[in-house]
C-alpha cells in the first residue's frame, strides 16, 4: 500500500492506514471482508424483506430482529466499502469531516445494537415468566417507543465525541493506524489536552456495556429460573431453544466488542494489529451471523423465508406469460 504523503496532505484530510503487515496478504484479506460483507447485506435485507411482508411475523421477538438488522445493515455500510477501498485499491483518503461521521455513525450503531440486543432479552422474559401479560407489555406503541429510545440512545451518548475531536488540532501524522475513524486512534492524533475525549469515549461505552450486560445476564438467571420449573418436556425443550437462539445472538456482538474494548483501551502491550483485527471482527462477523442464526435455529423464521422465496418463484414465470 502506498504511504501517504504526510507534508503536503491537506490538515482536512486524513489517511487510514489499515492493518499493519506485510501488503502481500492484503488481497487476501479481502476476500473474507468481501464475502462477510455481502452475507450481512443479503442476509440481513432477507430477514427485513420477510418480516416486513409476512404479517404472521408481525411479532415483538420479530420485529425486534427486524430492527437488528436494519442497523447491522445500515453498520455494515458504514465501514465495508472503505475497507475493501483500502485493500483493493489503496484508498486511504477521508476527509475529517466523513472521518467525524464515519466515527460517530458505527459507535452510535453499536450502542443501538446494545439496546435492542436488551429488548430482545426482555422480550424472552415476558414471554417465559409472564405469558399471560406478553400481548400487553410489548404493544405495538411499546415496541416503536424502544426503537426511538434504542435511536436516541446510541445518538445523544456518542453527539459529544465528534465536536470534542473537532475542537482539537492534529499535530501527529495524518496517518490513521486503523481501517476506519476509530475514536481511540484519531484522537491519539490531535494535539492539546485530550483528557475530557479520553473520558467521553471509555465512559459511554462502559456505561452501555455494562448496564445492558447487566440487565441482559438478570433477564436470563430469572428466565433460567423459570424454565426449570417446566414440568412439561416438549415446553421445556422449546423455551431453551428459543431462548439459546437469543444467547447465540447476544454473545456474539458482545464477546468481540469487549475484547477490542478492553485491549484498545488497557492493552498497552497487546500488539497494534491484534487490536485492529479483533475490531473488526467485532464490526463484521455479528451482522453476517445474527441472520444465520435466526434462521437456522428459528423454525418459523426459516419457513417463513423459504414460503417467501417460493411465492417469488412461483410468480416468476406468470409475468412472462
Amino acid at each position: 500500500m502506498e504511504s501517504p504523503n504526510h507534508t503536503n496532505m491537506s490538515p482536512s484530510v486524513f489517511f487510514l492506514l489499515g492493518i499493519p503487515g506485510p501488503g502481500q496478504f492484503h488481497p487476501w484479506l479481502s476476500l473474507p471482508v468481501c464475502c462477510l460483507g455481502t452475507a450481512t447485506v443479503v442476509g440481513n435485507l432477507t430477514i427485513v424483506v420477510v418480516v416486513a411482508t409476512e404479517p404472521a411475523l408481525h411479532k415483538p421477538v420479530y420485529l425486534f430482529l427486524c430492527m437488528l438488522s436494519t442497523i447491522d445493515l445500515a453498520a455494515s455500510v458504514s465501514t465495508v466499502p472503505k475497507l475493501l477501498a483500502i485493500r483493493w485499491c489503496g484508498a486511504g483518503h477521508i476527509s475529517a469531516s466523513t472521518c467525524l461521521a464515519q466515527m460517530f455513525f458505527i459507535h452510535a450503531f453499536c450502542m443501538m445494537e446494545s439496546t435492542v440486543l436488551l429488548a430482545m432479552a426482555f422480550d424472552r422474559y415476558v414471554a417465559v415468566c409472564h405469558p399471560l401479560r406478553y400481548a400487553t407489555v410489548l404493544s405495538d406503541a411499546i415496541i416503536a417507543r424502544i426503537g426511538v429510545v434504542a435511536m436516541e440512545r446510541g445518538s445523544l451518548l456518542m453527539l459529544p465525541c465528534p465536536f470534542l475531536i473537532g475542537r482539537l488540532s492534529v499535530c501527529q501524522s495524518h496517518g490513521i493506524p486503523h481501517t476506519y475513524c476509530e475514536h481511540v486512534a484519531v484522537v491519539k492524533l490531535a494535539g492539546g489536552d485530550t483528557r475530557p475525549n479520553r473520558v467521553c469515549g471509555p465512559r459511554a461505552a462502559l456505561l452501555v456495556i455494562g448496564v445492558d450486560l447487566f440487565c441482559i445476564r438478570l433477564s436470563y438467571a430469572l428466565i433460567a429460573q423459570a424454565v426449570l420449573r417446566l414440568s412439561s418436556r416438549e415446553a421445556l425443550s422449546k423455551a431453551l431453544g428459543t431462548c439459546g437462539s437469543h444467547v447465540c445472538v447476544i454473545l456474539i456482538p458482545y464477546t468481540p466488542a469487549l475484547f477490542s474494548f478492553f485491549t484498545g483501551c488497557f492493552g498497552h502491550h497487546v500488539p497494534l494489529h491484534i487490536h485492529i483485527l479483533l475490531a473488526n471482527v467485532y464490526l463484521l462477523f455479528p451482522p453476517a451471523l445474527n441472520p444465520v442464526v435466526y434462521g437456522v435455529k428459528t423454525k418459523e423464521t426459516r419457513e417463513r423465508v423459504v414460503r417467501v422465496f417460493q411465492r417469488k418463484q412461483g410468480s416468476g414465470p406468470k409475468a412472462f406469460e
